[in-house]
């Protein structure tokens, strides 16, 4: 425990007592010990191996835990250690309760052999099974390599702590002897890295008690199991309220960016949005937020960064954040001002169709309630995937400075009138014409509310209390797919 310490890491039962409602945790399995004798370690028998289970309450609501001891032959898992784990997994389904892992294990007990791998094998046929039915959550809180990543990636969200959090398939020595790189822990699979560079990691904190805390702030947000609704809680924020803000917060130069979470924050409760993968791909934002007290999961493109174009990563991202919130019955809210897909050498060959078809399956596939709103841009066919009307969106509406397009007005003027402008005298004169001609027509949101692709155009400061109302009007809502084992996601 005093070397647990030093390292600026809390043990075991001192991460549960953070983690649970006080006085709630109830262990399970705390006689259990390991069946081998091999390498002397029928010397060694130390109750629980390695590994602390049972049940508790995170605001009054049930969850089950377990939570890896490192001070017991290094967290290490074998065969009695991982049939505690794929215990309390069973419980969590069949109770109907969300599922935490506190990760901090040295790997596979090598003295076990095989056997190790063998209970490896069935935590991940277990979170595999267990996936959509109850929220999983991974908190990596020290060590994590080789085959005990392959859990904690199937799970819905993984927590990491910058300084004692690491995930990697191979370690730097491996990566050093294979392909010639140094390189540290850090620079590997530390929290960083894996929160803003491969996207492994939804959260990284700068303490464990940071990071345990949101893991509470995030059930709040999440229901037990796939058959409940989400957690209402109440609020001061009136549902009426109108925000004045709202109505200059686009700029009049639609190629000048803007900040979408100033527009998030200005029309969910309270101002408060739990983002998810908060520096990977910033060009979209994802996250939890209330309306009304109800949770609702956000996605919206972000202005600020890369014009809140769609790439690869983006894409990625959406979908998978789009696809937890079906599962588990919370309303998608999106915020749209989208200029399209990015183009370029990389996106291509790195297959921006097949990844872009991933947030376009995900919100077709969806059936919660859908809500959109269409701030600026919507071009081409980012404005067909991102919850348009085309793909079951519910409530469609646009603001006054929406522009719904197949392009921006340049690009489509001097394509539609190419042979005009090379037969004028002023060339960019005649262009400025025509991009104002084609801007009136086209760049606006009415022709779209016109042929019911919008359900209204409405002015900014009403954006709450509209999607509020509709919201209420959908909570009953219920679609059902074709029947199938399931479908074919382009992977």
């Amino acid at each position: 425990m005093a070397q647990q310490h030093a390292k600026g890491k809390l043990t075991a039962r001192e991460r549960l007592d953070l983690l649970l409602d006080p006085g709630s945790f109830v262990e399970l399995d705390r006689f259990v010990t390991h069946r081998s004798t091999d390498f002397g370690l029928e010397k060694q028998k130390i109750l629980g191996d390695g590994v602390v289970t049972g049940y508790g309450r995170v605001d009054g609501r049930l969850v089950y835990v377990f939570s890896q001891d490192f001070t017991v032959f290094g967290g290490s898992l074998a065969e009695a250690h991982a049939e505690k784990i794929c215990k309390v997994m069973d419980l969590a389904v069949q109770n109907g309760a969300p599922i935490i892992g506190l990760n901090d294990s040295g790997g596979a007990r090598i003295q076990e052999g095989v056997v190790s791998l063998g209970g490896y094998a069935d935590i991940f046929l277990r979170n595999t099974l267990t996936s959509g039915v109850v929220p999983q959550i991974s908190a990596i809180l020290g060590p994590c390599a080789g085959g005990a990543v392959y859990s904690p990636a199937i799970t819905d969200f993984v927590f990491m702590v910058r300084g004692i959090s690491y995930m990697f398939v191979t370690g730097p020595n491996v990566v050093k002897t294979v392909t010639h790189e140094d390189v540290t822990h850090e620079e590997l699979g530390g929290a960083d890295v894996h929160a803003s560079v491969s996207g492994v990691a939804h959260f990284a904190h700068d303490s464990e008690v940071e990071c345990l805390n949101e893991i509470r702030r995030l059930l709040g947000f999440v229901p037990g199991n796939n058959v409940d609704s989400p957690p209402v809680r109440h609020t001061q924020d009136p549902p009426d309220r109108r925000d004045e803000e709202l109505l200059t917060i686009v700029p009049d130069n639609p190629n000048k960016p803007y900040d979408m979470h100033e527009v998030i924050r200005r029309v969910v409760d309270d101002g408060e949005l739990l983002e998810v993968h908060r520096e990977y791909a910033t060009n979209l934002i994802v996250g939890f937020a209330r309306l009304a007290g109800h949770p609702v999961g956000v996605i919206a493109n972000q202005p600020a960064m890369l014009a809140g174009v769609l790439d690869i990563k983006a894409s990625g991202k959406g979908a998978r954040f789009i696809r937890f919130c079906d599962a588990f019955n919370i309303p998608l809210l999106t915020f749209e001002d989208v200029p399209g897909f990015l183009p370029g050498v990389d996106q291509e060959h790195g297959g921006i169709i097949k990844q872009g078809a991933k947030l376009l399956y995900s919100y077709a596939e969806a059936t919660v309630p859908k809500l959109t709103v269409i701030t600026r841009k919507a071009y081409g066919g980012a404005y067909d995937v991102m919850s348009s009307r085309h793909v079951r969106g519910d409530f469609n509406i646009g603001w006054p400075t929406a522009e719904i397009a197949v392009m921006g007005p340049k690009g489509a003027a001097e394509i539609l009138f190419k042979r005009d402008l090379a037969a004028a005298s002023d060339p960019d004169a005649k262009l400025d014409e025509v991009v104002a001609e084609y801007r009136d027509k086209f760049a606006n949101p009415y022709l779209a509310a016109a042929r019911g692709f919008l359900d209204d155009v409405i002015d900014p400061r009403e954006t709450r209390p509209r999607l509020i109302s509709a919201l209420q009007t959908l909570l009953t809502k219920r679609q059902s797919v074709h029947p199938r084992k399931h479908g074919n996601i382009p992977l």
